[in-house]
Protein backbone atom coordinates (compact mmCIF):
# COMPACT_ATOMS: atom_id res chain seq x y z
CA UNK A 1 0.00 0.00 0.00
CA UNK A 2 1.28 3.43 -0.88
CA UNK A 3 1.56 6.29 1.55
CA UNK A 4 -1.51 7.86 -0.07
CA UNK A 5 -3.56 4.82 1.04
CA UNK A 6 -4.47 4.00 -2.57
CA UNK A 7 -4.33 0.36 -3.56
CA UNK A 8 -5.22 -1.95 -6.44
CA UNK A 9 -7.44 -4.95 -5.78
CA UNK A 10 -9.79 -7.46 -7.38
CA UNK A 11 -13.36 -7.31 -6.07
CA UNK A 12 -14.68 -10.67 -4.87
CA UNK A 13 -18.38 -9.94 -4.26
CA UNK A 14 -20.84 -7.39 -2.88
CA UNK A 15 -21.78 -6.98 0.76
CA UNK A 16 -25.24 -6.30 2.19
CA UNK A 17 -24.82 -2.57 1.57
CA UNK A 18 -23.89 -2.98 -2.10
CA UNK A 19 -20.18 -2.35 -1.57
CA UNK A 20 -17.46 -4.40 -3.20
CA UNK A 21 -15.47 -6.76 -0.99
CA UNK A 22 -11.70 -7.03 -1.45
CA UNK A 23 -8.83 -8.44 0.61
CA UNK A 24 -5.72 -6.43 1.32
CA UNK A 25 -2.89 -7.93 3.36
CA UNK A 26 -5.39 -10.37 4.86
CA UNK A 27 -7.79 -7.62 5.87
CA UNK A 28 -11.30 -7.14 4.48
CA UNK A 29 -11.85 -3.87 2.62
CA UNK A 30 -15.31 -2.66 1.62
CA UNK A 31 -15.06 -0.65 -1.59
CA UNK A 32 -17.82 1.80 -2.48
CA UNK A 33 -18.59 1.94 -6.19
CA UNK A 34 -16.98 -1.40 -7.09
CA UNK A 35 -18.62 -4.46 -8.66
CA UNK A 36 -17.71 -8.17 -8.46
CA UNK A 37 -14.85 -9.30 -10.68
CA UNK A 38 -13.53 -5.79 -11.25
CA UNK A 39 -9.94 -4.69 -10.81
CA UNK A 40 -9.98 -1.23 -9.27
CA UNK A 41 -7.78 1.42 -7.79
CA UNK A 42 -9.38 2.56 -4.55
CA UNK A 43 -8.67 5.03 -1.77
CA UNK A 44 -8.95 4.13 1.92
CA UNK A 45 -11.38 6.54 3.60
CA UNK A 46 -11.85 4.85 6.98
CA UNK A 47 -9.83 2.38 9.01
CA UNK A 48 -11.15 -0.03 11.62
CA UNK A 49 -9.32 -2.78 13.52
CA UNK A 50 -10.93 -5.61 11.54
CA UNK A 51 -11.85 -3.89 8.26
CA UNK A 52 -11.28 -0.80 6.12
CA UNK A 53 -13.62 1.28 3.99
CA UNK A 54 -12.50 2.54 0.59
CA UNK A 55 -13.91 4.32 -2.44
CA UNK A 56 -13.19 3.58 -6.10
CA UNK A 57 -10.83 6.02 -7.81
CA UNK A 58 -10.42 4.17 -11.10
CA UNK A 59 -11.85 1.02 -12.65
CA UNK A 60 -9.06 -0.83 -14.46
CA UNK A 61 -11.11 -3.85 -15.54
CA UNK A 62 -14.87 -3.35 -15.52
CA UNK A 63 -17.63 -5.87 -14.92
CA UNK A 64 -19.69 -6.28 -18.09
CA UNK A 65 -22.75 -5.39 -16.01
CA UNK A 66 -21.39 -1.92 -15.15
CA UNK A 67 -23.57 0.86 -16.59
CA UNK A 68 -23.57 4.65 -16.49
CA UNK A 69 -25.79 5.86 -13.64
CA UNK A 70 -28.90 7.58 -14.92
CA UNK A 71 -29.17 10.13 -12.12
CA UNK A 72 -26.72 13.08 -12.10
CA UNK A 73 -26.79 13.05 -8.28
CA UNK A 74 -25.69 9.41 -7.96
CA UNK A 75 -22.66 9.07 -5.71
CA UNK A 76 -23.60 12.11 -3.64
CA UNK A 77 -27.25 11.43 -2.83
CA UNK A 78 -27.72 8.54 -0.42
CA UNK A 79 -31.00 7.40 -1.94
CA UNK A 80 -29.38 4.90 -4.34
CA UNK A 81 -26.19 2.85 -4.11
CA UNK A 82 -26.31 0.54 -7.16
CA UNK A 83 -27.22 2.62 -10.20
CA UNK A 84 -23.84 1.68 -11.69
CA UNK A 85 -24.97 -1.97 -12.03
CA UNK A 86 -27.57 -3.57 -14.30
CA UNK A 87 -30.79 -4.78 -12.70
CA UNK A 88 -29.75 -8.35 -13.43
CA UNK A 89 -26.56 -7.94 -11.40
CA UNK A 90 -28.46 -6.19 -8.61
CA UNK A 91 -30.94 -9.05 -8.33
CA UNK A 92 -28.21 -11.70 -8.49
CA UNK A 93 -26.27 -9.93 -5.74
CA UNK A 94 -29.35 -9.79 -3.53
CA UNK A 95 -30.03 -13.48 -4.11
CA UNK A 96 -26.49 -14.21 -2.98
CA UNK A 97 -26.90 -12.04 0.12
CA UNK A 98 -30.02 -14.03 1.01
CA UNK A 99 -28.38 -17.42 0.44
CA UNK A 100 -25.25 -16.39 2.37
CA UNK A 101 -27.33 -15.15 5.33
CA UNK A 102 -29.39 -18.35 5.46
CA UNK A 103 -26.24 -20.48 5.42
CA UNK A 104 -23.98 -18.37 7.63
CA UNK A 105 -26.49 -17.18 10.25
CA UNK A 106 -29.14 -19.88 10.14
CA UNK A 107 -27.17 -22.91 8.95
CA UNK A 108 -30.09 -23.68 6.62
CA UNK A 109 -30.43 -24.09 2.90
CA UNK A 110 -33.58 -23.67 0.83
CA UNK A 111 -34.80 -26.76 -0.98
CA UNK A 112 -35.75 -24.54 -3.93
CA UNK A 113 -34.72 -21.06 -5.03
CA UNK A 114 -37.77 -19.09 -6.09
CA UNK A 115 -37.53 -16.96 -9.25
CA UNK A 116 -36.73 -13.39 -8.19
CA UNK A 117 -39.53 -10.84 -8.26
CA UNK A 118 -38.56 -7.65 -10.05
CA UNK A 119 -40.15 -4.91 -12.14
CA UNK A 120 -39.64 -1.36 -13.32
CA UNK A 121 -36.39 0.23 -12.22
CA UNK A 122 -37.53 3.86 -12.31
CA UNK A 123 -40.36 5.94 -10.89
CA UNK A 124 -41.28 3.18 -8.47
CA UNK A 125 -40.88 4.93 -5.14
CA UNK A 126 -44.39 5.86 -4.04
CA UNK A 127 -43.25 6.75 -0.53
CA UNK A 128 -40.33 8.94 0.47
CA UNK A 129 -39.20 11.05 3.39
CA UNK A 130 -37.50 14.18 2.10
CA UNK A 131 -35.36 16.25 4.41
CA UNK A 132 -35.64 20.03 4.33
CA UNK A 133 -32.92 22.43 5.32
CA UNK A 134 -32.19 26.09 4.75
CA UNK A 135 -28.51 26.25 3.78
CA UNK A 136 -27.23 29.77 3.25
CA UNK A 137 -24.06 28.61 1.48
CA UNK A 138 -26.17 26.68 -1.05
CA UNK A 139 -28.27 29.71 -1.82
CA UNK A 140 -31.44 28.77 0.03
CA UNK A 141 -33.61 25.80 0.90
CA UNK A 142 -32.70 22.22 -0.05
CA UNK A 143 -35.31 19.47 -0.32
CA UNK A 144 -34.19 15.89 -0.86
CA UNK A 145 -32.55 12.78 0.55
CA UNK A 146 -29.49 12.96 2.75
CA UNK A 147 -26.09 12.80 1.15
CA UNK A 148 -24.50 9.37 1.38
CA UNK A 149 -23.38 8.62 4.96
CA UNK A 150 -24.08 12.21 5.99
CA UNK A 151 -26.65 14.36 7.75
CA UNK A 152 -26.34 16.98 5.00
CA UNK A 153 -29.23 17.26 2.54
CA UNK A 154 -28.26 16.51 -1.04
CA UNK A 155 -28.61 19.34 -3.55
CA UNK A 156 -31.19 17.38 -5.59
CA UNK A 157 -32.91 18.85 -8.62
CA UNK A 158 -34.40 15.60 -9.90
CA UNK A 159 -34.89 12.02 -8.72
CA UNK A 160 -35.45 9.13 -11.11
CA UNK A 161 -36.73 6.63 -8.55
CA UNK A 162 -39.58 8.96 -7.57
CA UNK A 163 -42.59 9.16 -9.91
CA UNK A 164 -41.89 11.86 -12.53
CA UNK A 165 -44.67 14.08 -11.17
CA UNK A 166 -43.03 13.99 -7.73
CA UNK A 167 -39.52 14.52 -9.07
CA UNK A 168 -40.82 17.62 -10.84
CA UNK A 169 -41.89 19.04 -7.47
CA UNK A 170 -38.40 19.16 -5.94
CA UNK A 171 -37.48 22.60 -7.20
CA UNK A 172 -40.96 24.14 -6.68
CA UNK A 173 -40.90 22.79 -3.12
CA UNK A 174 -37.64 24.63 -2.50
CA UNK A 175 -39.27 27.87 -3.59
CA UNK A 176 -42.36 27.18 -1.50
CA UNK A 177 -40.47 26.51 1.73
CA UNK A 178 -38.16 29.47 1.09
CA UNK A 179 -41.24 31.73 1.07
CA UNK A 180 -42.71 30.38 4.32
CA UNK A 181 -42.26 32.17 7.63
CA UNK A 182 -41.35 28.83 9.24
CA UNK A 183 -38.76 27.75 6.67
CA UNK A 184 -36.30 26.97 9.49
CA UNK A 185 -38.96 25.05 11.43
CA UNK A 186 -39.97 22.59 8.71
CA UNK A 187 -37.49 19.68 8.86
CA UNK A 188 -39.11 17.16 6.53
CA UNK A 189 -41.72 16.52 3.88
CA UNK A 190 -43.13 13.03 3.62
CA UNK A 191 -44.38 12.00 0.19
CA UNK A 192 -47.11 9.41 -0.29
CA UNK A 193 -48.51 8.51 -3.70
CA UNK A 194 -51.51 6.30 -4.25
CA UNK A 195 -54.55 5.80 -6.39
CA UNK A 196 -57.09 8.60 -6.35
CA UNK A 197 -60.09 8.52 -4.07
CA UNK A 198 -60.77 12.25 -4.03
CA UNK A 199 -57.85 14.32 -5.34
CA UNK A 200 -56.07 13.18 -8.51
CA UNK A 201 -53.21 14.60 -10.50
CA UNK A 202 -53.11 14.48 -14.33
CA UNK A 203 -51.06 11.25 -14.06
CA UNK A 204 -54.01 9.41 -12.57
CA UNK A 205 -52.29 9.18 -9.19
CA UNK A 206 -52.92 11.06 -5.97
CA UNK A 207 -49.98 12.67 -4.21
CA UNK A 208 -50.00 13.82 -0.60
CA UNK A 209 -47.22 15.95 0.87
CA UNK A 210 -47.06 15.78 4.66
CA UNK A 211 -45.22 18.81 6.03
CA UNK A 212 -43.68 18.28 9.45
CA UNK A 213 -44.02 21.69 11.09
CA UNK A 214 -42.53 22.76 14.42
CA UNK A 215 -44.35 26.11 14.54
CA UNK A 216 -47.81 27.26 13.54
CA UNK A 217 -48.39 28.70 10.08
CA UNK A 218 -49.45 32.31 9.62
CA UNK A 219 -52.17 33.41 7.19
CA UNK A 220 -49.70 34.08 4.38
CA UNK A 221 -48.15 30.61 4.84
CA UNK A 222 -51.58 29.03 4.58
CA UNK A 223 -52.37 30.96 1.42
CA UNK A 224 -49.07 29.88 -0.15
CA UNK A 225 -49.71 26.21 0.68
CA UNK A 226 -53.23 26.28 -0.77
CA UNK A 227 -52.01 27.93 -3.95
CA UNK A 228 -49.17 25.39 -4.29
CA UNK A 229 -51.55 22.44 -3.82
CA UNK A 230 -53.99 23.79 -6.39
CA UNK A 231 -51.30 24.69 -8.92
CA UNK A 232 -49.55 21.29 -8.77
CA UNK A 233 -52.57 19.04 -8.21
CA UNK A 234 -51.38 17.67 -4.87
CA UNK A 235 -52.83 17.48 -1.38
CA UNK A 236 -51.03 18.96 1.61
CA UNK A 237 -51.25 17.57 5.12
CA UNK A 238 -49.68 19.06 8.25
CA UNK A 239 -47.97 17.05 10.99
CA UNK A 240 -47.27 18.82 14.28
CA UNK A 241 -45.98 15.85 16.29
CA UNK A 242 -45.82 12.09 15.79
CA UNK A 243 -47.25 10.36 12.69
CA UNK A 244 -50.71 10.15 14.28
CA UNK A 245 -50.93 13.98 14.36
CA UNK A 246 -50.94 14.28 10.54
CA UNK A 247 -54.14 15.92 9.30
CA UNK A 248 -55.39 17.12 5.89
CA UNK A 249 -54.85 20.83 5.32
CA UNK A 250 -55.84 21.37 1.70
CA UNK A 251 -57.95 19.94 0.19
CA UNK A 252 -59.73 18.75 3.31
CA UNK A 253 -61.18 15.67 1.59
CA UNK A 254 -57.88 14.27 0.29
CA UNK A 255 -57.52 10.49 0.58
CA UNK A 256 -55.27 7.72 -0.69
CA UNK A 257 -55.66 4.05 -1.55
CA UNK A 258 -53.94 1.26 -3.43
CA UNK A 259 -55.52 -1.69 -5.16
CA UNK A 260 -54.81 -5.38 -5.64
CA UNK A 261 -56.90 -5.99 -8.76
CA UNK A 262 -56.20 -9.72 -8.88
CA UNK A 263 -58.02 -10.06 -5.55
CA UNK A 264 -60.60 -7.30 -6.16
CA UNK A 265 -59.30 -5.45 -3.10
CA UNK A 266 -58.81 -1.72 -2.53
CA UNK A 267 -57.09 -0.56 0.65
CA UNK A 268 -57.40 3.05 1.84
CA UNK A 269 -54.45 4.38 3.82
CA UNK A 270 -53.26 7.55 5.50
CA UNK A 271 -50.03 9.04 4.12
CA UNK A 272 -48.11 8.34 7.34
CA UNK A 273 -49.28 4.73 7.63
CA UNK A 274 -46.98 1.94 6.47
CA UNK A 275 -47.49 0.67 2.95
CA UNK A 276 -44.98 -0.90 0.59
CA UNK A 277 -42.92 1.69 -1.27
CA UNK A 278 -43.27 -0.08 -4.63
CA UNK A 279 -46.95 -0.65 -5.39
CA UNK A 280 -46.36 -2.58 -8.63
CA UNK A 281 -43.96 -5.02 -6.96
CA UNK A 282 -46.33 -5.30 -4.00
CA UNK A 283 -49.00 -6.68 -6.32
CA UNK A 284 -46.62 -9.39 -7.51
CA UNK A 285 -45.46 -10.00 -3.94
CA UNK A 286 -49.02 -10.60 -2.74
CA UNK A 287 -49.75 -12.84 -5.72
CA UNK A 288 -46.64 -14.95 -5.01
CA UNK A 289 -47.32 -15.11 -1.26
CA UNK A 290 -50.90 -16.26 -1.78
CA UNK A 291 -49.85 -18.85 -4.36
CA UNK A 292 -47.27 -20.25 -1.94
CA UNK A 293 -49.57 -20.11 1.09
CA UNK A 294 -52.41 -21.66 -0.96
CA UNK A 295 -55.22 -21.00 1.54
CA UNK A 296 -58.32 -23.14 0.96
CA UNK A 297 -61.96 -22.26 1.63
CA UNK A 298 -62.89 -22.50 5.31
CA UNK A 299 -59.31 -23.11 6.46
CA UNK A 300 -58.07 -21.20 9.52
CA UNK A 301 -55.25 -18.82 8.62
CA UNK A 302 -53.37 -16.18 10.62
CA UNK A 303 -51.63 -13.13 9.18
CA UNK A 304 -49.04 -12.02 11.74
CA UNK A 305 -47.90 -8.36 11.63
CA UNK A 306 -50.89 -7.78 9.33
CA UNK A 307 -50.62 -3.98 9.14
CA UNK A 308 -53.55 -2.55 7.23
CA UNK A 309 -54.43 -5.92 5.68
CA UNK A 310 -52.13 -6.17 2.65
CA UNK A 311 -52.21 -9.98 2.87
CA UNK A 312 -55.21 -10.42 5.19
CA UNK A 313 -57.84 -9.31 2.69
CA UNK A 314 -56.52 -11.37 -0.25
CA UNK A 315 -56.41 -14.41 2.07
CA UNK A 316 -60.03 -13.76 3.01
CA UNK A 317 -60.92 -13.45 -0.68
CA UNK A 318 -59.74 -17.05 -1.11
CA UNK A 319 -62.56 -18.21 1.15
CA UNK A 320 -60.40 -18.94 4.19
CA UNK A 321 -61.15 -17.56 7.64
CA UNK A 322 -58.27 -15.25 8.50
CA UNK A 323 -57.19 -13.51 11.68
CA UNK A 324 -54.96 -10.47 11.33
CA UNK A 325 -52.68 -9.85 14.32
CA UNK A 326 -50.93 -6.51 14.72
CA UNK A 327 -49.48 -4.41 17.53
CA UNK A 328 -50.80 -1.06 16.27
CA UNK A 329 -54.45 -0.33 17.12
CA UNK A 330 -54.55 2.35 14.42
CA UNK A 331 -53.44 -0.07 11.71
CA UNK A 332 -55.92 -2.67 12.94
CA UNK A 333 -58.72 -0.12 12.66
CA UNK A 334 -57.59 0.62 9.11
CA UNK A 335 -57.49 -3.12 8.32
CA UNK A 336 -61.02 -3.60 9.66
CA UNK A 337 -62.16 -0.60 7.61
CA UNK A 338 -60.65 -2.21 4.53
CA UNK A 339 -62.36 -5.53 5.29
CA UNK A 340 -65.72 -3.77 5.56
CA UNK A 341 -65.11 -1.74 2.41
CA UNK A 342 -64.28 -4.85 0.40
CA UNK A 343 -67.12 -6.99 1.77
CA UNK A 344 -64.76 -9.38 3.55
CA UNK A 345 -65.42 -8.69 7.23
CA UNK A 346 -67.42 -11.93 7.65
CA UNK A 347 -64.23 -13.94 7.00
CA UNK A 348 -61.87 -11.63 8.94
CA UNK A 349 -61.05 -11.15 12.60
CA UNK A 350 -58.48 -8.77 14.01
CA UNK A 351 -56.47 -9.06 17.22
CA UNK A 352 -54.20 -6.44 18.77
CA UNK A 353 -51.13 -8.09 20.29
CA UNK A 354 -47.44 -7.39 20.86
CA UNK A 355 -45.93 -10.15 18.75
CA UNK A 356 -42.43 -9.34 20.00
CA UNK A 357 -43.61 -10.76 23.34
CA UNK A 358 -45.43 -13.78 21.89
CA UNK A 359 -45.53 -16.97 23.98
CA UNK A 360 -47.24 -20.35 23.53
CA UNK A 361 -49.85 -19.13 26.01
CA UNK A 362 -50.65 -15.94 24.06
CA UNK A 363 -50.90 -17.88 20.79
CA UNK A 364 -53.08 -20.65 22.22
CA UNK A 365 -56.42 -18.85 21.64
CA UNK A 366 -55.64 -18.62 17.90
CA UNK A 367 -54.99 -22.34 17.48
CA UNK A 368 -55.45 -24.55 15.59
CA UNK A 369 -54.22 -22.86 12.43
CA UNK A 370 -53.83 -24.50 9.04
CA UNK A 371 -51.50 -21.93 7.54
CA UNK A 372 -49.84 -18.69 8.63
CA UNK A 373 -48.22 -15.71 6.97
CA UNK A 374 -45.55 -13.73 8.83
CA UNK A 375 -44.54 -10.26 7.58
CA UNK A 376 -42.52 -8.64 10.38
CA UNK A 377 -40.48 -5.43 10.45
CA UNK A 378 -36.68 -5.57 10.31
CA UNK A 379 -36.52 -6.92 13.87
CA UNK A 380 -37.98 -10.19 12.66
CA UNK A 381 -40.29 -12.54 14.57
CA UNK A 382 -38.08 -14.67 16.81
CA UNK A 383 -40.47 -14.70 19.79
CA UNK A 384 -43.35 -15.67 17.52
CA UNK A 385 -41.59 -18.56 15.78
CA UNK A 386 -40.36 -19.89 19.14
CA UNK A 387 -43.96 -19.86 20.39
CA UNK A 388 -45.39 -21.86 17.47
CA UNK A 389 -46.36 -25.50 18.05
CA UNK A 390 -43.66 -28.01 17.10
CA UNK A 391 -44.08 -29.34 13.57
CA UNK A 392 -44.75 -32.82 14.98
CA UNK A 393 -47.56 -31.63 17.25
CA UNK A 394 -51.17 -32.48 16.50
CA UNK A 395 -51.99 -28.77 16.13
CA UNK A 396 -48.93 -27.95 13.99
CA UNK A 397 -49.20 -25.34 11.25
CA UNK A 398 -49.02 -27.07 7.88
CA UNK A 399 -47.41 -24.22 5.97
CA UNK A 400 -45.67 -20.96 6.85
CA UNK A 401 -44.93 -18.17 4.39
CA UNK A 402 -42.48 -15.64 5.79
CA UNK A 403 -42.07 -12.27 4.04
CA UNK A 404 -38.92 -10.50 5.19
CA UNK A 405 -37.22 -7.13 4.81
CA UNK A 406 -34.01 -8.31 6.52
CA UNK A 407 -32.05 -11.39 5.40
CA UNK A 408 -30.28 -11.49 8.76
CA UNK A 409 -33.40 -11.76 10.91
CA UNK A 410 -35.06 -14.12 8.42
CA UNK A 411 -32.02 -16.40 8.69
CA UNK A 412 -32.10 -16.23 12.50
CA UNK A 413 -35.82 -17.08 12.58
CA UNK A 414 -35.34 -19.82 9.96
CA UNK A 415 -32.77 -21.42 12.23
CA UNK A 416 -35.38 -21.56 15.02
CA UNK A 417 -38.04 -23.03 12.73
CA UNK A 418 -35.69 -25.64 11.25
CA UNK A 419 -33.46 -26.60 14.17
CA UNK A 420 -35.90 -26.13 17.07
CA UNK A 421 -39.45 -26.35 15.75
CA UNK A 422 -39.10 -29.21 13.27
CA UNK A 423 -39.78 -27.40 10.00
CA UNK A 424 -38.00 -27.62 6.65
CA UNK A 425 -37.16 -24.59 4.52
CA UNK A 426 -38.85 -25.60 1.27
CA UNK A 427 -38.16 -22.49 -0.80
CA UNK A 428 -36.78 -18.95 -0.64
CA UNK A 429 -36.19 -16.08 -3.04
CA UNK A 430 -35.65 -12.35 -3.29
CA UNK A 431 -37.98 -9.48 -4.11
CA UNK A 432 -36.37 -6.41 -5.69
CA UNK A 433 -38.68 -3.98 -3.94
CA UNK A 434 -36.05 -1.19 -4.00
CA UNK A 435 -34.11 -1.20 -7.29
CA UNK A 436 -30.71 0.57 -7.21
CA UNK A 437 -30.42 0.06 -3.46
CA UNK A 438 -28.86 -2.77 -1.48
CA UNK A 439 -32.11 -3.36 0.42
CA UNK A 440 -33.10 -7.04 0.22
CA UNK A 441 -36.71 -8.16 0.55
CA UNK A 442 -37.30 -11.88 0.46
CA UNK A 443 -39.83 -14.64 0.90
CA UNK A 444 -39.50 -18.12 2.41
CA UNK A 445 -41.76 -21.15 2.73
CA UNK A 446 -41.62 -23.63 5.62
CA UNK A 447 -43.41 -26.96 6.03
CA UNK A 448 -43.09 -29.72 8.63
CA UNK A 449 -39.97 -31.74 7.97
CA UNK A 450 -40.59 -35.36 6.88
Amino acid sequence: MSSSSSFTAVIESLDQEGRGIARLDGKTVFVEGALPGETVVAQIIKRKPSWDLARVEQVLTANAARVTPRCPHFGVCGGCTLQHATLALQVAAKQRVLEDALQRIGNVRAGQLLPPIHGSAWGYRYRARLSVRHVFKKGGVLVGFHERKSTYVADMRECHVLPPTVSALLMPLRELVEALSIRDRLPQIEVAVGEPLQVASPSGLSCVLVLRILEALNENDEALLRAFADRHGVAIWLQTGGPDTARPFHPQNSALAYSLPEFAVTLPFAPTEFTQVNHDINRVLVRRALALLDPQPNERVADFFCGLGNFTLPIARSGAHVTGIEGSPALLRRAAEGAHRNGLIARCAFVCADLFEATPETLAPLLPLDRILIDPPREGAVALVKALPHASAENAVRRIVYVSCSPGTLARDAAVLVHERGYALRAAGVVNMFPHTAHVESMAVFEPAP
